[in-house]
This record gives structure tokens, C-alpha cells and sequence, in this order.
């Protein structure tokens, strides 16, 4: 191989592996709804790799209707939307998964008859071979998981399915974790112990978030920036800093 093949070779690596590690989300002009009614009116945003961004609206601005539409679960209208290097606002679900985003949808969707474990190793459909098998990250971020691993997934506490929530779409590592309401109901201990997982998980591993939350103390202390959803658009998006320093506009769009 000659020199000049050689440096092709290594640009080319070099392009794989920017493809591979950029976890950038951003959203275009997305338009998406139910039936003949229109919920996201022209969605712009951008969450940088390994960004926490905190999505904020009352209800039925759009929020949930995002993050579905994200995972492929509602068709967008019109519209882009890329990870990383791949568009991916037209990819069946269990394909978006595979490009490492993982979603934790409000009511958590448990299988309340399977054992703890079970519901884990269904977060890891998404990965391949041996590593489909290793539940390390779920036990990591919630240890108790472990010693529970046999027993019905209905038989935990609200607080208790909520974190094997969590843990069932880690293990399979995302580069992007989607929340929805994952604090809703939950013991203020246990919203404590989920907080402090998910800050240690993200320090850890460079994995972005998206959180919708009611408690926006929460989203100030896990996110770096907020974007406020009214009407099915993205009004603006701040630091959070800039968020916290004005209660007024929390009282505007949230009407707190």
C-alpha cells in the first residue's frame, strides 16, 4: 500500500469512527400528529453528544408526542430529523434503537409477569451476541436490582418498577436516553436515588438525556439547558442557569 493509499485509509477510519461516536440529536422543522390533528407544529432542536437537555411545557404542549416521534412510534409529517450522521425521522423503531437511542416512556411498560431479569434482558435486544446478556450497567446504576432479579417485576413498588425502567433501557448503553415523566408518583428517597443514577450514569459514560419532568428542580440539576415547548413549538431554549435565575419565565410556560 502506498503512502497516499495508507493516509486514505486512515481518513477514512477516522470518518467511521466520528460517524460512530457523534450522538448529536437535531430536529428540523418536524410536523407530527394524530388522525387529522396536528400536535408539533414545526419542531426545531438541537441536543449536542453527551448533552442533558430538560424539555418543559404544560400538558399537551407536545412533549410526549416528541418523544415518539423521535423512536419512530408517530410518523413525523414533514421534516428532518438526524443522529449522529443518520437521518432517522423515516427508520422503524427497533433501527433507531440500534443507532443508541433508548426510550423510558411515562407508565413504564413493564411486564409486570416477567422476573426482574427478564425485563432487563429485553432492554438488550438491541445489542449483539455476549454483550446482549450483560446486565452490568442496570446492576451498576441500581445494585439492588441484583438481588431482585428473580422476583415479578409487578410485585415491586411504584419508585422500584420506575428504576428497573431505567435500568431495562440502559444496559443497552445508549448514546441518547429519552424520559418521560420517569419521576411521576415516585417517593421523593427514591427520586434521590434515580437522580443521583442518572448524573453518575451520564459523568460516566458521555450519555446525552432528554428529560421531560414535572419537578423542575430536577431538570435544573440534571440538565445543562432547558427547551420550553408551548403550542407545539420550541419557543426558546436556555442554559439552565438562565432558567433558574428567572422564575417568571417557568410561571409563563408552566403556569407555576
Amino acid at each position: 500500500m502506498s503512502a497516499g493509499e495508507r493516509a486514505d485509509a486512515a481518513r477514512g477510519r477516522g470518518a467511521k469512527a466520528a460517524a460512530t461516536t457523534d450522538a448529536s440529536l437535531t430536529l428540523s422543522g418536524v410536523v407530527a400528529g394524530y388522525g387529522k390533528g396536528t400536535v408539533l407544529k414545526g419542531i426545531d432542536l438541537d441536543v449536542g453528544s453527551g448533552e442533558r437537555v430538560g424539555l418543559l411545557g404544560r400538558n399537551g404542549a407536545g412533549k410526549t408526542t416528541l418523544m415518539r416521534v423521535l423512536m419512530g412510534l408517530v410518523p413525523a409529517r414533514a421534516g428532518d430529523i438526524h443522529f449522529g450522521r443518520h437521518p432517522i425521522h423515516a427508520l422503524e423503531t427497533f433501527r433507531i434503537a440500534r443507532l443508541g437511542l433508548a426510550y423510558v416512556p411515562q407508565g413504564r411498560d413493564l411486564f409486570a409477569d416477567f422476573s426482574v431479569e427478564q425485563n432487563l434482558l429485553l432492554g438488550a435486544v438491541a445489542r449483539a451476541g455476549r454483550a446482549a446478556r450483560d446486565l452490568s450497567p442496570a446492576y451498576e446504576a441500581f445494585p439492588w436490582l441484583h438481588a431482585r432479579r428473580g422476583e415479578r417485576a409487578g410485585s415491586l413498588s411504584g419508585g422500584q418498577q420506575q428504576q428497573l425502567a431505567i435500568a431495562r433501557a440502559i444496559v443497552a448503553r445508549p448514546r441518547l436516553l429519552l424520559l418521560d415523566e420517569p419521576l411521576e408518583g415516585v417517593q421523593p428517597a427514591v427520586v434521590d436515588e434515580i437522580v443521583d443514577a442518572l448524573a453518575r450514569l451520564c459523568a460516566a459514560s458521555g450519555m446525552g438525556l432528554l428529560l421531560i419532568e414535572q419537578n423542575v428542580d430536577v431538570v435544573l440539576a440534571l440538565c445543562g439547558r432547558v427547551a420550553f415547548i408551548e403550542s407545539g413549538e420550541v419557543r426558546e431554549a436556555l442554559p439552565s442557569g438562565a432558567v433558574r435565575d428567572d422564575p417568571l419565565r417557568i410561571e409563563r410556560y408552566l403556569g407555576l
